[in-house]
């Protein structure tokens, strides 16, 4: 049983649009209104928490050393979330050091630049965290796993992998064929 969701990085902007919240110029996908809103309403309908990000760090135009900003609730026009804020960093960490099985596919924002990485190494940390109390964590992704890999903290995960997608759909319980050969051998 799934207890908690959390969704941070680009995809939260579809859920926070789909719940009638300003996202600025942040990346949404549009044709996933929708299913965003279908997901959040199935998650409570099983007394699953869904928690998005309360708080952002938005840029004007994304580059290094770009003019930066924290944004609470909704985004102005013209601006872009490009990670967590620092309340959903705490919010979020709090939830995952607590957690006894944990599975995380993507970073917070940006990570690749900084100061836009410190969403992705607070809960690339409290994943670790977890995981050193015995929880078990799987990381999937490439940039997740690039993330942990630049934290130094690949010993610290109970799993790695770059499946991303593949990784997700595996859980789900997804029939691949390449294993279902491997299966009538």
């Amino acid at each position: 049983k799934i207890n908690r969701i959390i969704i941070g990085g680009a995809m939260a902007y579809t859920f926070l649009k789909a719940r009638g919240k300003a996202v600025g110029n942040s990346r949404v996908e549009d044709d996933f209104m929708d299913k965003a809103l279908q997901l959040l309403d199935q998650a409570a309908s099983v007394g699953c928490e869904v928690m998005l990000p309360p708080d952002h760090v938005v840029v004007r135009k994304l580059e290094a050393g770009a003019e930066h900003r924290i944004a609470v609730g909704d985004i102005d026009p013209n601006w872009q979330a490009v990670d967590i804020g620092p309340m959903a960093a705490r919010e979020f960490s709090e939830k995952v050091v607590n957690a006894k099985t944990i599975v995380w596919n993507g970073p917070m924002g940006v990570f690749e630049i900084s100061p836009f990485d410190q969403g992705t190494k607070a809960i690339a940390q409290a994943v670790a965290q977890a995981t050193g109390k015995g929880a078990k964590s799987v990381v999937g992704g490439g940039d997740s796993a690039s993330a942990i890999q630049q934290l130094g903290l690949q010993d610290k995960i109970s799993h790695i992998s770059t499946g991303g997608g593949a990784s997700l759909e595996f859980l789900e319980g997804k029939k691949f064929k390449a294993i279902e050969i491997l299966d009538e051998k």
